[in-house]
C-alpha cells in the first residue's frame, strides 16, 4: 500500500493524493459550522509503511519545524501557546484564549485526562506515561488507547478534538519480529491543510514511541470519519476559502522521493522531551534530523475557522 518506487525509495504519501482524488471525484456539497461549503466524504480508511521512508508530502513543501515543535508540545501537556510562539508555530493562535491558553489542546487530555480517584474526587490520568510504560511491561497489549475526546469539554467547546483517538499495537512482520503500529481515528479531516499535518504528525510521534519502547516502526493506519475539502459557494463567493484548485494543482506535480528520519540518540525517554521546547530553534531541529527532503514549493490555503 506504499507509493512507487524509484531507485529503490517511495515517493510522496500515494495515499494521500488518492484521498484527495477521492474526494474531489466523490464528495458532495455540505455545509458546515465555518459557513463555508465543503466536498465531503464519509469514511476514508489507509496505512502507509513507515519502513519505507517518513511520509511528509513531496507534492508541496510543509514546515517540519512546526510539525515537531507542535508534537513535542502536545506530548508536553501544556496548553499555553507561549512555548509555540518562541519556535514562531502559530498554528493555535486563533483558538488561544486572552491569555494565550488552548484548553482544548491535545497534550492537556493526553497527561490529565479528567478521571475520579478511589474515593470518587476529582483525579487526572496520564495517558501518555501510562502507554510509554505498559508497552514495555505488556507490549501486546491491545489496550494501548490515547484519548483527547473528554466529552465534558468537547461537547462546549470552540474546536473540539479533530484527530480524537490513537491506539499504539505491536505486529509481527514478515521475518517475525515485532514492530510497533499506530492507528489514529479522526472525526473531522481538512484534506488540504489538517490531514498532511496529521500524517507526519501521528508518524512522528510512532517513531518517539518506537524509540522510548526499542520496537522498530511498523505501519501507521488513519481512518477519517468525515474527509473534506473546502470550496466556495455555487455562486462563486467565498472563493478565497476554496481549496479545490490548490488541490488540483498539487496533483498535477511529479512526486518526489520521501525523506528519511534520524531522532538523536540523547533522546531516549518521555522525560527527555519537554526540556527540547526551551532551547532554540536550531539545536531542537539537530535532534530530528530529516534527510532527503525535497518538495515541490507551498500551496498556500486559507484556513476555514
Amino acid at each position: 500500500m506504499t507509493g512507487g518506487l524509484r531507485d529503490g525509495r517511495p515517493f510522496d504519501v500515494k495515499q494521500y493524493l488518492d484521498l484527495v482524488r477521492t474526494v474531489l471525484e466523490h464528495g458532495t456539497r455540505k455545509p458546515n459550522r465555518t459557513g463555508v461549503d465543503a466536498l465531503s466524504t464519509f469514511h476514508v480508511s489507509y496505512e502507509v509503511d513507515l519502513r519505507q521512508g517518513f511520509p511528509l508530502l513531496t507534492t508541496k513543501a510543509m514546515s517540519w519545524k512546526n510539525i515537531v515543535v507542535e508534537n513535542l508540545w502536545f506530548l508536553s501537556g501544556e496548553t499555553h501557546i507561549g512555548l509555540l510562539r518562541k519556535h514562531g508555530c502559530k498554528f493555535w493562535d486563533p483558538w488561544a484564549d486572552e491569555q494565550g491558553r488552548v484548553p482544548s489542546a491535545y497534550g492537556n487530555f493526553w497527561r490529565r485526562f479528567p478521571v475520579h480517584g478511589p474515593e470518587g474526587r476529582a483525579a487526572f490520568n496520564d495517558q501518555i506515561r501510562w502507554v510509554t510504560d505498559e508497552l514495555k511491561r505488556t507490549p501486546m497489549s491491545r489496550r494501548l488507547v490515547v484519548t483527547a475526546w473528554a466529552p465534558g469539554n468537547a461537547q462546549t467547546s470552540d474546536l473540539p478534538p479533530c484527530h480524537l483517538l490513537f491506539v499504539l499495537n505491536v505486529q509481527l512482520d514478515e521475518r517475525g519480529e515485532p514492530m510497533l503500529c499506530l492507528h489514529l481515528t479522526q472525526r473531522s479531516a481538512d484534506v488540504a491543510l489538517g490531514v498532511p499535518y496529521n500524517i507526519a504528525g501521528y508518524a512522528l510521534l510512532l517513531h518517539l514511541f518506537s524509540r522510548f519502547s526499542g520496537i522498530p516502526v511498523g505501519l501507521f493506519g488513519h481512518t477519517l470519519v468525515d474527509a473534506h475539502v473546502y470550496t466556495s459557494k455555487p455562486d462563486g463567493t467565498m472563493a478565497e476559502h476554496d481549496h479545490v484548485r490548490g488541490l488540483k494543482r498539487q496533483l498535477e506535480r511529479e512526486p518526489r522521493p520521501l525523506p528519511t528520519l534520524a531522532i538523536d540518540s540523547s533522546i531516549q525517554s518521555l522525560d527527555d522531551l519537554r526540556p527540547l521546547l526551551e532551547v532554540d530553534t536550531g539545536p531542537l531541529l539537530e535532534r530530528f534530523t530529516l534527510s532527503g527532503y525535497d518538495p515541490h514549493p507551498p500551496i498556500a490555503f486559507k484556513v476555514a475557522v
